[in-house]
């Protein structure tokens, strides 16, 4: 499977960028699915729903679904959170598997930093940074630095890091 990760520091545009490339990507005809990693305690259902009733009575996994999607709800009660590679065998194949957030997992990635920050770029300190996009000047010794608004160059990018040849998807 190709994936591919946007990172950056919090706030800096990671999930505008997500939904451009998403966007920019699909509608060149190849099939994208994403990963989003969240710091924080998430959940899709909510309280008093029959899918939130059945995993608060105990149940390890929900399926939520309706004529136009379907949810699968993992509960891992004490457990440790799922490891990036577990997740990635849940999904469907596709063409591109875009990543955000797992800074710290080993993946190919593109650092979002659409101002300075305080901590500085993670591309110092990180080699599977392969490019940063900005909203300011900025050079970053041998790695590409694209503007933010050049969603069209950032895909072109992405799809020759993971050996996606557009010339051939075009003739499909």
């Amino acid at each position: 499977m190709r994936i591919y990760g946007v990172t950056g520091w919090k706030d800096t545009g990671k999930t505008t960028m997500m939904e451009r490339l998403v966007t920019e990507i699909t509608a060149r005809g190849l099939s994208v699915s994403t990963v989003k990693h969240a710091h924080h305690n998430v959940d899709v259902d909510q309280p008093g729903k029959d899918s939130y009733r059945h995993r608060q009575a105990g149940a390890q996994q929900v399926i939520l679904s309706s004529a136009n999607r379907w949810a699968l709800m993992n509960e891992i009660r004490d457990g440790a959170e799922a490891p990036l590679d577990g997740l990635l065998t849940k999904l469907s194949p596709v063409d591109l598997v875009l990543v955000e957030g797992y800074k710290r997992d080993r993946h190919p990635k593109l650092e979002v930093a659409i101002r300075a920050h305080d901590r500085g770029l993670i591309a110092a300190n990180d080699p599977t940074i392969r490019a940063i996009a900005t909203g300011y000047d900025l050079s970053h010794g041998s790695l590409p630095v694209f503007n933010i608004d050049e969603i069209g160059k950032i895909a072109d990018f992405i799809l020759r890091e993971v050996g996606i040849d557009q010339s051939t998807q075009a003739r499909q």
